[in-house]
């Protein structure tokens, strides 16, 4: 079975009020259709980076967001992770501020996840980044991996 690397924006979206602006709620909504449909298909994974944001703000929310990730494998995030991560920022696939993105994914790509699912298009599945962002991973041996999003899952065939 494939392993899907659980990102916070999933379960922050997932997890959320409804929200009234309507692109916002058309990813609240790619979210939930994909943690209803797809999520089983999948063996899921998260980080303890994943867990902290989660934990963080409303408390409320907070909890809402936990719940989902209630029982998730953790997958490392040790020194080499963190020095990936370093790697991806310095070579301007991410910002500094973004470090915790690049945590995110370095640490995916080092335990050799099938895919990253995320709704941070600003820093991680951005178009414009994506491919020095796996570039830069197959330079460093790690090219087993897909960035995308819960659209890319959803309204398939499956009698293809």
């Amino acid at each position: 079975m494939d392993t899907v690397y659980i990102e916070t924006s999933i379960v922050s979206f997932a997890s959320a009020r409804p929200s009234r602006d309507i692109q916002t709620a058309a990813l609240q909504q790619q979210a939930r259709d994909w943690w209803a449909f797809e999520r089983p298909k999948f063996s899921l994974v998260t980080s303890q980076v994943t867990l902290n944001e989660a934990s963080a703000g409303d408390p409320s929310a907070a909890a809402d967001r936990l719940k989902l990730l209630d029982g998730l494998p953790l997958i490392n995030v040790g020194a080499d992770a963190e020095a990936l991560a370093a790697r991806l920022i310095a070579a301007h696939t991410m910002p500094q501020k973004a470090a915790a993105d690049a945590l995110h994914v370095a640490a995916a790509a080092l335990a050799g996840v099938n895919y990253f699912l995320t709704l941070n298009c600003t820093h991680i599945a951005n178009a414009h980044e994506l491919p020095r962002i796996y570039k830069l991973l197959r330079d460093e041996g790690y090219d087993q991996f897909l960035i995308c999003t819960p659209s890319e899952f959803l309204g398939g065939d499956d009698d293809e």
